[in-house]
């Protein structure tokens, strides 16, 4: 009986410090993740002198945040799909004529080597300066659910701009 109390209060201390070490790792690590992605924000239009948050309705369900330049050089739109991997975090720039600026993954849990390579230059830099259809956009072979995923990011990036576009 002693050595199972002894285990249940070792888990509970454990426990109880885990607990304390999260609520002071917490805030730094979200404001760490903010910081990353307004930096990605200007890294996409270098061109923006800033940006202010849209709040419109309808969007995809895959778009978390969408984002306007105040000085009317494009659109930002934080997207999350799904790939092989789990979760990936997608930011992509659309300038006001609908062409796709530049695009990058921010988070991806994908196969190292495989799906990662997303996130490789000749991947990415095949979007820019794309329109919706995405004619020419090639999936990588061997990694197809991860580059499919990213290729219906964008697509979706492009369905929100749509939306946006009219406001």
């Amino acid at each position: 009986m002693a050595p199972v109390i002894v285990l249940a209060l070792i888990c509970l201390v454990i426990s109880g410090a885990l607990a304390f070490t999260n609520s002071i790792t917490e805030p730094v690590i979200a404001s760490a993740a903010a910081e990353r992605e307004r930096a990605a924000r200007y890294e996409i239009i270098p061109g923006a002198d800033s940006f202010e948050i849209m709040d419109i309705s309808g969007l995809p369900s895959t778009v978390k945040e969408a984002y306007r330049s105040t000085n009317d050089v494009g659109y930002i739109i934080l997207i999350t799909a799904s790939g092989y991997g789990g979760d990936m975090k997608v930011i992509c720039g659309i300038d006001p004529d609908g062409k796709l600026i530049h695009s990058k993954a921010l988070e991806q849990a994908e196969t190292k080597g495989l799906g990662s390579r997303i996130t490789d230059a000749p991947f990415i830099e095949q979007f820019e300066g794309r329109d919706s259809r995405l004619e020419g956009v090639a999936a990588i072979t061997g990694a197809t659910i991860s580059s499919q995923a990213y290729i219906n990011a964008i697509a979706d990036a492009f369905a929100a701009f749509e939306i946006i576009r009219g406001h």
